[in-house]
């Protein structure tokens, strides 16, 4: 009886199989479903007639699948999970003593042990395969950066962390190095703090984010919620010295709700406005050190770095609006994500849109310089109208429909020039009206070097050309010298979403890394759009090679099938800018991009990067405006609204991760990995997977997935450098923070967070003498990690 149940399961199994299998060698994919289907049917007929040779038809079909399985991923353990764990699942089940002793006749001595010897062997030596795989994984690269320490004035964080990115500099490197490889693996929780800003479902975006960088400065711990609260913590102890709370606005039709950091600014023992006349007597400041909070409902913030109260001096009782000099703003269009750059005496802000809500109407790009102490505009750089940087006048407005900054900015304070990544302009991935020839195109996905004192134009390179992808610059540029190939330079680093590392010369904006203009297609797409014929590929990139049918993946045959299939119904054209259409089109990588707001972390002293690039397939489908519905909202066919509408323009858009039915990437791991890279010469000297399944929201299981395999998962968020040689991670989707070998990245240590660790971590020294490492745990909406409001800080036992 039990034979002839197993059979009709396989049968059915084969059935399924055949059918998916059927759709996508008639669509041009593999033929070897086709195959496997009838491989089991085969057996499914033998097995229902009591035939024993169903059990040598399945051996054979074992062995056929290995030798696929082989021939299309090598040895890669993880893309042999949906080749072949179903029909290992069923070949062990064949061989068990009570399905075997069936199809033997009594007299014959293979019934008494209830063993086939051709399955049975079959099996035990794919079970032994199994388990040697578990000990190799062909994709990390092996390797040991050995380049000498050499101690340079770089402006990096020592005793304190002073600036979101430790310094002015972006570099996200200390110079600490009381913790290092030899004893990392003893830190221990010094405290953790819970800030109580959650996120209410019903007032609240769903991309509600907690990624602020703590900042250590004036023997204090400071930071910012989504609700861009700011709280000031004793760094030894992790209790509170002051809270400032505001007046939020939460809305969950704001596209971000998310604070990345705050700054600080000290004036000294006798502060002077920037706009205060020459030989005058300059009036003292309230507040002589501060703390900046740029809010998601652009609002400038100064608060007293001691009390937390608001400066009363600077703008309007310690606020300026960002709302001025816009004109007409719909509401939630204009955000501050990023913390502001304080240089000198100036605190400089770009801005961040609602991407592809409007077709036009959306807030200007312009980067605004405020004095520290007045809060007085200072200058302002345009895109729209770059030669003029004088502050605008009463009453007027900036042109809207620019390239906007939303990302961290840096300055090079010793030459007197601020770095701008700017991005693309709303709408994003829709060109059909752009003007070639404006001031906009000319800004649009560039990093712009401006005169830190007049933000005067210095020099311009551009990144993209034609963003049609959503390929904007979101990560901090870090500044360094480097000796590349023994020719010593002031540069700076871009990382890019398609996965281009920028190496520039910081004064002039010319390529220190060959950047080569490489050929794409300019066929398809929508009518009207204007597709750029060059890409600019850097030689650092960590662009993702091209994918192809083999390299889709799934849990099972059946999901991994449906990937095959909807890939080979995708256009694609093997590179990341294939055109978007209306029947859709596979981006890789996608909007999220291979580098994000995280950026990357340099050690300045010994000329190493290190990254954590992201592997993520997108589709995006473009969706044709009529007159009847150019102002409406459009839904899914979930019923749910899209974001990306473009309301009055020629698309919407629709975008989606490439994933399939059971939410699982339809790409093969790794989705997430790391990287060292010696800058002296340009070559990835490790890589390696980071970040497990463990914690993982899942659709296809109740919770959350409870075992961690370390397949490579998605980071949102930066490393961290010290001198110890250490580099400190906690961006994965699986709630760990980590430390690893800057010279190898071998794993030295790691600890579960209560929630995710979508931050970039800072350190410091205390009071006590020790250094501390200090992140934010609270989770990413739209990644759905756990959510929380955890700081916690570590240090050495």
């Amino acid at each position: 009886m039990i034979n002839k149940i197993t059979s009709i399961v396989i049968a059915l199994i084969g059935l399924a199989m055949l059918w998916m299998g059927g759709e996508l060698l008639l669509a041009g994919g593999s033929f070897f479903y086709v195959i496997m289907a009838l491989g089991l049917l085969a057996t499914a007929v033998a097995l229902f007639k009591n035939n024993k040779v169903a059990l040598s038809i399945y051996a054979v079909l074992m062995w056929l699948t290995l030798i696929w399985i082989i021939y299309e991923v090598g040895f890669d353990k993880w893309q042999w999970i949906p080749r072949g764990d179903l029909i290992g699942i069923i070949g062990v089940w064949l061989a068990l003593p009570w399905i075997v002793r069936p199809l033997y006749r009594p007299s014959q001595p293979d019934n008494a042990r209830g063993f086939h010897p051709f399955l049975g062997t079959t099996v035990l030596i794919m079970i032994a395969i199994v388990i040697g795989l578990m000990f190799y994984d062909p994709y990390p690269q092996a390797g040991n950066i050995t380049t000498e320490r050499t101690p340079v004035d770089a402006g990096a964080a020592q005793n304190d962390w002073s600036a979101y990115g430790g310094s002015a500099s972006g570099l996200r490197f200390s110079g600490l190095k009381q913790i290092d490889k030899t004893n990392v693996n003893r830190l221990t929780i010094a405290w953790e703090y819970h800030t109580g800003d959650l996120r209410d479902p019903a007032k609240d975006a769903s991309e509600f984010t907690f990624e602020a960088t703590p900042l250590k400065v004036n023997d204090t711990v400071y930071f910012c919620t989504p609700h861009n609260e700011v709280h000031a913590l004793n760094p030894e102890t992790g209790a509170v010295k002051w809270k400032y709370q505001g007046t939020p606005d939460p809305s969950n039709l704001q596209q971000h709700q998310t604070c990345r950091g705050v700054s600080y600014y000290d004036a000294g023992a006798a502060p002077i406005a920037a706009d205060t006349p020459a030989g005058s007597t300059p009036a003292p400041a309230l507040c002589r050190k501060r703390i900046f909070n740029a809010t998601t409902d652009a609002r400038l913030i100064a608060l007293d770095a001691d009390s937390g109260k608001p400066c009363a001096d600077f703008g309007t009782n310690g606020v300026v609006d960002l709302h001025a000099g816009m004109g007409q703003i719909r509401p939630h269009a204009l955000m501050q994500t990023a913390a502001p750059l304080v240089a000198e005496n100036l605190v400089i802000v770009g801005g961040s849109v609602m991407d592809n809500g409007y077709h036009a109407g959306n807030p200007s790009g312009v980067i605004r310089a405020y004095d520290a102490i007045s809060g007085k505009l200072v200058w302002n750089f345009d895109p729209a109208q770059p030669e003029n940087t004088q502050p605008i006048g009463e009453g007027q407005s900036y042109p809207q429909d620019t390239p906007v900054a939303w990302g961290t900015l840096s300055a090079d304070v010793k030459n007197g020039l601020v770095y701008v990544p700017f991005g693309n302009a709303s709408p994003d991935e829709v060109g059909i009206n752009r003007d070639p020839n404006s001031n906009t195109e000319k800004f649009r996905d560039t990093l712009v070097a401006l005169d830190l004192h007049t933000g005067t134009f210095k020099w311009r390179f551009r990144s993209s050309n034609n963003d049609l992808w959503d390929r904007d610059n979101p990560s901090q540029p870090s500044l360094l010298d480097i000796d590349y190939q023994g020719n010593k330079q002031p540069v700076v680093v871009l990382p890019t979403k398609t996965g281009n590392l920028f190496v520039l010369n910081r004064l002039t904006g010319q390529p220190v890394y060959p950047v080569n203009q490489v050929e794409v297609s300019t066929k398809g797409g929508v009518p009207g759009e204007k597709l750029a014929p060059t890409q600019p590929v850097s030689a650092l990139n960590f662009i993702p090679e091209a994918l192809n049918e083999k390299a889709m993946w799934g849990l099972t045959p059946f999901d991994q099938m449906a990937c095959r299939r909807e890939f080979t119904s995708l256009r694609y054209d093997g590179n990341p800018w294939t055109p978007s259409t209306e029947a859709g089109t596979l981006v890789f990588p996608g909007n999220i991009g291979v580098f994000n707001w995280g950026s990357v972390a340099i050690d300045p002293e010994r000329q190493i990067l290190i990254a954590s690039p992201v592997r993520l397939a997108y589709k995006y489908n473009l969706i044709k405006r009529t007159a009847d519905t150019e102002d409406k909202r459009l839904f899914t066919q979930e019923g749910q609204p899209y974001w990306n509408e473009n309301f009055e323009g020629n698309y919407a858009i629709h975008i989606q991760q490439f994933a399939s039915s059971l939410g699982i990437p339809c790409i093969a791991p790794p989705w997430g990995r790391m990287v060292g890279v010696d800058l002296t010469s340009g070559k990835t000297v490790w890589l390696r997977r980071v970040g497990t399944t463990k914690n993982l929201a899942t659709t296809f299981l109740p919770g959350r997935f409870p075992i961690g395999f370390p397949m490579g998962m998605v980071a949102h968020g930066g490393p961290l450098i010290t001198a110890g040689d250490v580099v400190f991670h906690a961006a994965t989707a699986d709630n760990f923070f980590r430390a690893y070998d800057v010279n190898t990245g071998k794993l030295l240590w790691e600890n579960e967070l209560p929630a995710g660790g979508q931050a970039t971590p800072s350190t410091y020294m205390g009071k006590d003498n020790k250094q501390y490492v200090i992140i934010a745990a609270g989770g990413h909406g739209s990644m759905a990690t756990k959510p929380g409001d955890a700081v916690i800080a570590y240090r050495l036992q």
